[in-house]
């Protein structure tokens, strides 16, 4: 086995609200480019799991990987594979698509500016947070089928919201490989802020989409991780 050969298994790490689902448009493309992908679901979403048991969970699926590993992450995924990669020899790079790039000690809550968005609805009692129903389309999946992203919309769970104030306790980007896809129509992670984020990076790739790339741009997200995978 070549080192190329070694590089082609990925690891797909969804964002809030979100499961493993939301990758079914993008799969195909991966396939065809002749990656091996797996993809997890994070306890924060829907089961009041912390950032540690997401954690947890990426860290078995990296041991059950074959070889140097590709692990990307969507959005509130980017803080789960930056803690999910450190001290780890088997993850070979870093792909945050428009994803939170953030630092050890910091956390996703601090991001947005220690304030919740206005498209949050906190649950206070039941320590969740979901999406506004009004606003959900347009914040997630602006430039998606409108069919497809109402379907999506009714799909999403309540967010834990100790997973989003819990800071991270370790930054893998510091010492392994990343590329940032930033994405300019972003209503979640607005494109400034993406930009802020990815000069952390190593590499930075640009898209002309909302939140949900892997949506509406499939092919050309699946281009980007063939590429990085070598």
């Amino acid at each position: 086995m070549t080192a190329s050969d070694q590089t082609r298994s990925v690891l797909l790490v969804h964002g809030a609200w979100h499961g493993s689902w939301c990758w079914e448009p993008l799969l195909p493309h991966l396939a065809a480019a002749g990656l091996d992908v797996a993809t997890v679901d994070l306890p924060s979403a829907g089961d009041h799991g912390t950032l540690a048991d997401d954690v947890a969970v990426v860290r078995a699926a990296l041991d059950a990987r074959p070889g140097p590993t590709v692990l990307l992450g969507h959005s509130y995924g980017g803080v789960v594979v930056s803690e999910a990669a450190a001290g780890r020899s088997d993850v070979s790079h870093l792909v945050y698509l428009c994803a939170f790039m953030l630092d050890a000690g910091e956390s996703l809550f601090q991001a947005v500016g220690g304030q919740a968005p206005p498209w949050f609805v906190v649950d206070e009692a039941d320590g969740t947070i979901t999406v506004d129903p009004a606003v959900g389309v347009q914040v997630a999946y602006g430039d998606v089928d409108p069919a497809l992203a109402a379907d999506w919309l009714g799909r999403l769970r309540p967010q834990s919201v100790a997973a989003f104030m819990a800071p991270q306790t370790g930054a893998a980007w510091h010492d392994v490989p990343s590329t940032y896809v930033a994405c300019t129509q972003d209503q979640a992670i607005p494109y400034p802020a993406q930009q802020a984020m990815s000069a952390r990076a190593g590499a930075v790739h640009t898209l002309e989409s909302s939140h949900s790339p892997f949506a509406s741009m499939p092919a050309e997200v699946a281009a980007i991780i063939a590429k990085v995978a070598g």
